[in-house]
Order: C-alpha cells, then sequence, then structure tokens
C-alpha cells in the first residue's frame, strides 16, 4: 500500500509530528541539503496555475536529488479519453510519486487508490494539506509548540479552513473562525476572534474558479491593524497567499513585523521536502541526512 498524503486526518498525528520533525531538519540544512532523494522521480500535474506549489515541490525534489516531469492536464489523457484506473497505472511505471493540484478532491481520491506510487495532495477544492504542514512549521518557528495556541481565522470558509479544522485536534490548538454566518454557522465575531490571538490567519476570498463572486459581505472580516491589537504581543499574521491588499488585509498589516508570509512560503519548500521523504521512505529513501 503505497503512503498517499491526501487528507491530513488520514495519517496519525505522531507521524506528521514526525514529518514536522523532519522538515525542521532539512531547513537547517538548505544549503547542504542531503541527497536522500537520488534516482527518484516526482511527477507534477496542474489543473490550476500555481506558483508556490510548482516552484517549492521541483525546487525541493531536486534539492534532495531527485527529478520532476511537470504536467498540465491537457498533456495527459487524466481528462480525456483514457480512465483513470489506466493513467494511474501507467503513471505508476513511469515515476516514483505523483503530486496533484486539481479542483476534484474525489477524483484526486480515486486516482491514488488506482496508483502503486504515493498520490501527494498539492492541493483541491476541499483540502490543502501541505499548506497547513507549512502553517504548522512557521507557527513553531516563531511561537513554540503549536499544543494550546490559538489560532483565529478570518474571512471566507475554504480548503485551508477545512484543513485547519482537520488540523486542530490533532495537534490540540484552539481555532476560532470569524466569517459571514451564511457560510459558517457557529462563526465568531472579528474582535472576539482575534482576542487573545497567537495567529491571526486569512486567504483570499476569491478562489481560482471562483472569478466573479461578490466580496461584500467579507469586508467585516478583513484583518486590520485594530484585529492585530486585539491579538497576543507577540502574535503573527499568516496568509498563503496571492495577496490583494484592502480586502482580506489591510497593507499596513503587511509592513508590521508580526507578519511573517514569507516565512510561511519558504516553509512549503522544507515542509514538502519531508512529506515526499516520508512518501518514498518504503521506496528505499533514507530519511535520516547523510
Amino acid at each position: 500500500m503505497p503512503r498517499h498524503f491526501l487528507n491530513l486526518d488520514d495519517i496519525n498525528v505522531d507521524i506528521l509530528k514526525s514529518i514536522l520533525k523532519h522538515a525542521h531538519e532539512l531547513k537547517a540544512q538548505k544549503f547542504e541539503p542531503p541527497q536522500i532523494l537520488r534516482g527518484h522521480t516526482l511527477a507534477m500535474i496542474f489543473d490550476k496555475r500555481s506558483t508556490r506549489t510548482r516552484i517549492s515541490f521541483e525546487v525541493g525534489m531536486k534539492q534532495l536529488g531527485g527529478h520532476t516531469v511537470i504536467l498540465n492536464m491537457d498533456d495527459i489523457q487524466l481528462s480525456g479519453a483514457e480512465s483513470l484506473e489506466d493513467t494511474a497505472n501507467v503513471l505508476s511505471r513511469y515515476v516514483d510519486a505523483i503530486m496533484i493540484r486539481m479542483s476534484d478532491h474525489e477524483v484526486l481520491s480515486e486516482f491514488a487508490s488506482h496508483c502503486s506510487v504515493p498520490v501527494i495532495n498539492g492541493m483541491t477544492d476541499l483540502s490543502h494539506p501541505c499548506q497547513i504542514m507549512a502553517d504548522i512549521l512557521t507557527i513553531e518557528e516563531k511561537l513554540g509548540n503549536i499544543a494550546g495556541k490559538k489560532v483565529a481565522w478570518f474571512g471566507d470558509y475554504n480548503n485551508v479552513t477545512k484543513t485547519f479544522e482537520q488540523a486542530a485536534p490533532l495537534f490540540d490548538f484552539e481555532l476560532v473562525i470569524s466569517a459571514p454566518e451564511d457560510i459558517y454557522a457557529d462563526a465568531a465575531a472579528p474582535m472576539d476572534a482575534a482576542k487573545d490571538a497567537d495567529v491571526i490567519v486569512t486567504d483570499t476570498w476569491v478562489s481560482m474558479g471562483q472569478e466573479g463572486k461578490g466580496i461584500d459581505k467579507f469586508r467585516p472580516f478583513s484583518v486590520t491593524p485594530e484585529i492585530m491589537a486585539a491579538a497576543k504581543d507577540e502574535a503573527i499574521f499568516m496568509h498563503c497567499m496571492p495577496i490583494h491588499e484592502n480586502e482580506e488585509v489591510s497593507p499596513a498589516v503587511l509592513k508590521t513585523p508580526a507578519c511573517v508570509i514569507y516565512d510561511e512560503a519558504e516553509n512549503r519548500l522544507h515542509a514538502q521536502k519531508a512529506i515526499l521523504a516520508w512518501c518514498l521512505e518504503e521506496a528505499g529513501v533514507n530519511v535520516a541526512a547523510e
């Protein structure tokens, strides 16, 4: 059975914590990365535009000595005349692991069920586990163990929010969601959510494929200096990007020391290297440093 990485709550928390520990170690070795993926190839499949996912996976694989093949959905038969099962079986004979960034989570899950190599969820409309692993890595770097911390989410209720919901009971942190009540019934008022928070986090209000979506109802949930002032003095601000200033966040917040968005973006690289190493460990990868 291959080690897929599709949803955080599919994986034992001790394994997730060991992946994060390895991510910290790999970041410390960023200028002399161990060549633990030498001879391995990762296929990366996209049906959405990508900056951080594409670059972080490609650079991460190559830093650790591996190779990548980059494919758009139109380049292969995954959305064409060939069945999911046939495409999965053929790709499994060519590469050692597959990362997919696509809209339909059910299609991703079905595809993974037919693969004999690990499949990594690079993002679907339902979940974004690699992003949350990078976010937890960032929180631990800045604030220490995430257990017991208060994370306050502002804005839309989307794939990133839902993955934070998966992570909260696993890593024992408090998650408070401040969003319009028509999309999240148990939402907290913005200032209540921000009060004594360790982490303030948001995301774009209009994800890819949602162009034309109305945003007025989200404006009360914009992260402003007043929101940050209600949080703890050492609180950090996170956003997985791309950012739309004066929508989900005020430009003033982005200019404060609390803003850690670039550390967060870099940590996609290190978290995903550790995810790749775990997924491929049974394929002969030695995850210990050389």
